[in-house]
């Protein structure tokens, strides 16, 4: 698939500047500028988080209500269930939070539920408050779920159990009528920073208990490495606090990991410096695979097990869990590829969308992911569910694809999401209907060169600037993730050596030079541009720099975004 390259314009007169403060290299320099890093205490702040800038808990609406609550029950002594979705953000904000009010209140009075994908749906759901009611539970504390969740709540104070939401996704013009809500997306809500994550509005929730039970820094920062996998795998901005709260998690991460997490990394193969990308496609994944394809409380068991053996069983049930989801995501991608491909229709439309009822819901999200790096259009994809269609939808670059399935919503029964993802009900028989007017509402509003992909470059560099004093400092600007992504590089009119090679039949071993100074990459799923290497003229490579560590020696490798024939 083709793609376009956008290199990052620089404010040079900023750049400068910024170096004659820094005395550091130039070109980080630039890339700190187009990041709003414009002198030496914006850089401070950036290159050393650090956990005392963190905003006050008290700062959000209703933290002191919530805490209230949490002294009420205390007092009386009743039940609580800590209830949470079956995403990395819900489990990992349920073991956190669970493990730290059982160390503040006796684990007799505690509980923790998440809800079936498969049987009870995204969120709050009335079987959820319904187990709460059985178990004579009056007090119900959400995490990433619950601010939509309007009617239920009214059904769970109809039971006498008040509900405690601590959500981050945006609130419809109805609130729920509940007890207290941490959410700082509400209109009326101070708290400075909009953009943290279901799990990260928790430990804001514990910092305020903590400071007001009088208990040590220690009881809830110990559970950072949890929030920052739940940052990391939740895709929002790594900025200000997010930012702040993952680097000190990814130091934990590396250093002292909970049980948990440590199991999963061995799992893995992890075992030196963990990054930002290790913990998005090799931690979370497996996280994510409980609820997709069985049980995702298996996760929160996971990270709240003291015990070595019985944590090294629940993490190869996730192991194994992932390792089947790979299996069927990899197959219906197939599948799906193979009906765009053979169905003019598809040729001919900018957006696609797909239904089997075989294809598994807990995979339906992932595909229509895999479908857009191949086909880049805006895309949903169905499965059958009961008695209806549901599934999920992607979007491209620069389209709002909940306001496109809004206007679509007479052809639907349930809808949700954001500017970039959705989820879907409907009637089977109105999928041919909804397909075409879901079809017009894209054409209407996605020009054709917005079906061409963009690649943001952040700078031009020549390999002879790539050496590990340059690196070092790239390293140091991590965590990466939205709005801080790890910096794309150009590098023009190099050569190949003759000795790149396909492997593994789908990706390309790049051997390069530029300068007389060769440097090794890998492109993966590349093999089809292979033959622009065989014309033997000078390419363009775009790339991230990253470190390759074979039988013990580490070296600098280019993993390859893009590549052309040089202008």
């Amino acid at each position: 698939m083709e793609k376009k390259w956008t290199i990052l314009p620089v404010d040079q007169k900023a750049a400068a500047a910024l170096k004659e403060s820094l005395k550091i290299n130039d070109i980080i320099c630039a890339i700190l500028t187009q990041r709003q890093i414009l002198n030496f205490d914006d850089a401070k702040n950036y290159f050393r988080p650090s956990l005392k800038n963190l905003p006050s808990p008290w700062l959000m609406k209703d933290m002191r209500k919530a805490v209230e609550r949490i002294k009420t029950a205390f007092e009386n002594k009743e039940r609580i269930l800590v209830f949470g979705d079956y995403d990395v953000d819900g489990t990992t904000a349920v073991a956190s939070f669970y493990q730290f009010l059982t160390s503040i209140y006796n684990n007799q009075h505690t509980d923790f539920y998440i809800p079936n994908r498969y049987k009870e749906g995204y969120g709050l759901s009335k079987k959820g408050i319904d187990y709460a009611f059985e178990t004579k539970v009056s007090l119900m504390i959400c995490l990433d779920c619950g601010i939509k969740s309007v009617d239920l709540i009214d059904y769970a104070k109809k039971l006498n159990i008040d509900v405690i939401i601590c959500d981050h996704h945006l609130p419809d013009n109805k609130i729920p009528d509940a007890v207290a809500i941490l959410n700082p997306k509400q209109s009326d809500c101070n708290y400075p920073f909009k953009d943290l994550c279901g799990c990260g509005i928790g430990f804001k929730f514990m910092a305020a208990l903590a400071e007001d039970f009088s208990i040590d820094e220690i009881q809830f920062h110990q559970y950072l490495d949890l929030v920052a996998i739940a940052i990391a795998a939740d895709i929002v901005p790594m900025t200000e606090e997010n930012r702040i709260l993952t680097y000190y998690g990814m130091q934990k991460i590396n250093s002292n990991p909970s049980l948990g997490i440590k199991t999963l990394m061995d799992l893995s193969g992890l075992k030196s410096h963990l990054t930002i990308t290790n913990v998005v496609f090799a931690i979370a994944p497996r996280i994510n695979a409980a609820g997709r394809m069985d049980d995702a409380s298996k996760a929160v068991k996971l990270f709240i097990e003291t015990d070595q053996e019985k944590a090294l069983e629940l993490a190869n049930e996730l192991h194994t869990d992932n390792s089947d989801r790979k299996e069927v995501d990899s197959t219906i991608t197939k599948e799906a590829l193979e009906i765009i491909n053979s169905d003019e229709d598809f040729k001919n439309k900018k957006s696609s969308v797909l239904y089997r009822e075989h294809w598994l819901k807990g995979v339906v999200g992932i595909v229509a992911s895999r479908l857009i790096e191949r086909h880049y259009r805006p895309t949903i994809v169905l499965t059958k569910s009961g008695d209806l269609a549901t599934g999920s939808a992607r979007s491209i670059k620069g389209f709002n694809l909940y306001e496109a399935i809004y206007e679509c919503k007479e052809h639907l029964v349930t809808f949700g999401g954001h500017y970039a993802a959705a989820g879907l009900s409907l009637l089977p028989e109105n999928i041919e209907a909804f397909a075409k007017q879901f079809d017009e509402v894209v054409a209407k509003n996605v020009s054709d060169d917005m079906l061409v992909p963009e690649i943001t470059i952040d700078a031009p560099i020549r390999f002879s600037s790539i050496q590990y004093p340059f690196f070092n400092i790239l390293r140091q600007m991590e965590p990466f993730g939205p709005e801080n992504m790890n910096p794309v590089f150009v590098a023009e009119k190099v050569t190949d050596t003759g000795y790149s090679k396909i492997v593994k039949d789908e990706h390309i071993r790049f051997v390069l030079k530029q300068d007389n100074i060769t440097l090794n990459g890998i492109g993966f799923y590349m093999k089809d541009k292979f033959d622009l290497l065989l014309q033997k003229k000078p390419i363009d490579v775009a790339f991230t720099i990253e470190e390759n560590e074979y039988q013990g020696n580490k070296s600098l490798q280019l993993k390859v975004v893009d590549f052309r024939v040089s202008e």
